[in-house]
């Protein structure tokens, strides 16, 4: 019986106190490594979503925020090489973000898609990067073992009592209040954490740049969509402080930031950007052919939507087009938001390049891998990933011997060896050296691109198969490949080999 009031109360838990005690229980080594276990689970997931376009876009809001943090102070020396620092994309409908040991933080696709801009978005942003500095998670697995063990003492100290009196009744009832008990400590505690994010976040965002009215911004809207199943009844039963709460915390930050003099760098001006990445996200996060007809069928005049809304609205209905393989359609819808974007006063860059990268994928589709790159060509060796793996793609489509396809594969490789967990740039740059002759290569990058999924057993195949292919007299010498591919099959078979121990012992 205690072993079922106990484990559910832990798993209701999604944040966190301070001190020694986070670190006795739930070191940042044993955090780092359970961060990393789950990320091997949520990046086989379907719903994981690899972006460039959207994570460089994300990228763009989250670098500047860990900068600041590690400015103020607030990433400590223990856990700044040792966290991964990392935002990822998930495919939800779902107003949502969430932080995971270890320094990831996740970022539905549907709170991008509801946000008015990027300083509303950062402020998500900086609010879950707060969870990760201050240690919330470790903190709340701290106190829940400390509510666990007051709830337990509080049942058997009202069993006891009952027991004297002869009650059944009595001993329910105390059991009862021990659960409640522990249930109130652990909301109270998780409240606590939800403010010190909103006021850590809030420092941390409006330092780096961005408008001090994002936060407040953020929490009117989440209280607009929330109040068609929410009547805001019993607050003292919340894990989160009741949004109006926040709004009203954030207003007066609002006023404490005004006089300090704090003016947005980052955040102001950029109304196209932001509305393509939104636009962007409300596509894909869900693909299903009636929601791609509703996005197609955006591509219209709004008399009451600014021209940034317009060419998102446009810019929506060419993706949509293009998922549902109706190339035409696509470079309609893309040109008229082209022309809305030239029109504007304020030239934008960024929004610019989002476009391009549509139009190249588009031109793509209909088979033409020339105009494709001609398109990118502005953006070739600009050094981002979401321009090297457009160019993988590009390059893949190219005919035999064309010197762009090698031009990509070094590109790639430069970059995997960088950034090993990139199980995408990997599995095009396994591609690109099948397209070259290289076929050990080609097999290596596969394996490693199973490694940064989490897939040891398909890791451990792939090298073999390399293994096999060096041995063979058909494959052409590489002796470096060869022993790179003997070296990592090591190392990855005893990672295996001790993963399996440690799920035995547990």
């Amino acid at each position: 019986m205690l072993l079922c009031t106990a484990l559910p109360l832990r798993a209701q838990v999604n944040l966190p106190a301070l001190g020694d005690a986070a670190t006795e229980d739930f070191g940042v080594a044993t955090e780092r490594r359970v961060g990393e276990q789950i990320m091997r689970e949520i990046r086989r997931d379907p719903d994981y979503l690899d972006d460039p376009l959207l994570l460089e876009y994300l990228q763009s809001l989250w670098s500047p925020l860990v900068t600041q943090a590690r400015h103020n102070g607030s990433i400590s020396a223990d856990i700044d090489g040792r966290f991964a620092w990392e935002a990822f994309l998930v495919r939800d409908r779902s107003v949502n973000a969430f932080a995971l040991p270890g320094g990831y933080v996740g970022v539905h696709l549907g709170l991008i898609a509801v946000t008015g801009s990027r300083d509303e978005l950062a402020s998500v942003l900086a609010h879950e990067l707060t969870h990760v500095t201050q240690r919330h998670i470790a903190r709340s697995i701290t106190n829940s073992k400390r509510q666990s063990l007051i709830g337990i003492a509080a049942m058997i100290i009202g069993v006891l009592a009952a027991s004297r009196a002869g009650s059944v009744d009595g001993a329910n009832a105390a059991i009862a209040g021990g659960q409640a008990a522990s249930i109130q400590g652990q909301l109270n505690f998780s409240r606590d954490m939800e403010r010190e994010a909103d006021r850590i976040g809030f420092q941390v965002m409006t330092a780096a740049g961005f408008a001090p009215s994002g936060m407040a911004a953020m929490f009117e809207r989440l209280d607009q969509a929330s109040r068609l199943n929410d009547n805001g009844s019993y607050p003292y039963l919340r894990s989160h402080p009741l949004t109006t709460e926040r709004i009203g915390e954030a207003r007066a930050r609002l006023g404490t930031a005004a006089s300090r003099g704090l003016t947005p760098a980052l955040g102001a001006g950029n109304p196209f950007e932001h509305a393509l990445a939104q636009a962007r996200a409300r596509v894909l996060m869900d693909t299903r052919v009636d929601a791609l007809r509703r996005w197609q069928g955006l591509d219209s005049e709004r008399a009451e939507a600014s021209a940034a809304q317009r060419a998102a609205d446009r810019y929506a209905s060419a993706l949509a087009s293009l998922l549902l393989k109706e190339p035409a359609a696509a470079e309609a819808a893309l040109a008229r938001a082209e022309a809305l974007l030239a029109n504007n006063p304020r030239q934008e860059a960024h929004a610019l390049r989002q476009m391009e990268f549509l139009k190249a994928q588009l031109q793509l589709a209909r088979g033409d891998a020339k105009s494709a790159a001609a398109t990118l060509a502005p953006y070739a060796g600009d050094g981002s990933r979401a321009s090297s793996m457009a160019w993988a793609d590009v390059a893949l489509a190219l005919p035999d011997g064309d010197p762009a396809i090698k031009r990509s594969a070094d590109e790639l490789q430069t970059r995997v060896a960088a950034q090993p967990a990139d199980a995408s740039a990997w599995t095009l740059l396994a591609r690109l050296w099948n397209r070259l002759g290289q076929p050990l290569r080609s097999l290596r990058a596969e394996g490693e691109a199973q490694y940064a999924l989490g897939d040891l057993p398909g890791a451990i195949d792939r090298l073999r198969a390399g293994q096999r292919l060096a041995r063979s007299s058909s494959a052409p010498a590489d002796f470096i490949e060869a022993s790179v591919i003997d070296a990592r099959l090591r190392d990855i078979q005893a990672q295996y080999r001790a993963l399996a121990l440690e799920q035995r012992q547990q």
